[in-house]
């Protein structure tokens, strides 16, 4: 972005960014691909299961979570990638605390998700 650039131009600048960045995450990134389809099948669902607006978001927002997880967890290893592809212990660490990061959200969204329908369908 270039200097100067405040209010609407920012963000405008700022969302053209943004959108590219999610485009580049779906070309290249297969974990991405599927956890947005994911969703996209799960977030009508939380119409049906949530009951009202807590439990709405609550679905909606541990969906949206991993996807921003992944998102960082993709950008953290492009920028190892970019620095080489020789092993080196500290570049490991810092893909598998990303990968860690991805899999702790998806426990969340499993726990908020069947802890919700149990309730729905169970009680």
């Amino acid at each position: 972005m270039k200097p100067g650039h405040t209010g609407w131009q920012h963000l405008v600048h700022s969302t053209r960014y943004s959108l590219k960045g999610l485009s580049a995450a779906f070309r290249n990134e297969a974990a991405f691909r599927q956890e947005l389809g994911i969703c996209v099948v799960l977030l009508p669902l939380a119409w049906w299961i949530g009951q009202g607006p807590v439990e709405w978001i609550l679905l909606v927002g541990s969906c949206l979570l991993v996807l921003i997880v992944e998102l960082l967890n993709s950008a953290i290893e492009n920028v190892v990638d970019r620095i080489g592809t020789e092993h080196h212990e500290l570049s490991g660490r810092a893909k598998d605390i990303g990968s860690a990061a991805v899999m702790l959200s998806l426990i969340l969204v499993g726990l908020t998700w069947g802890l919700l329908a149990w309730e729905k369908f169970l009680t």
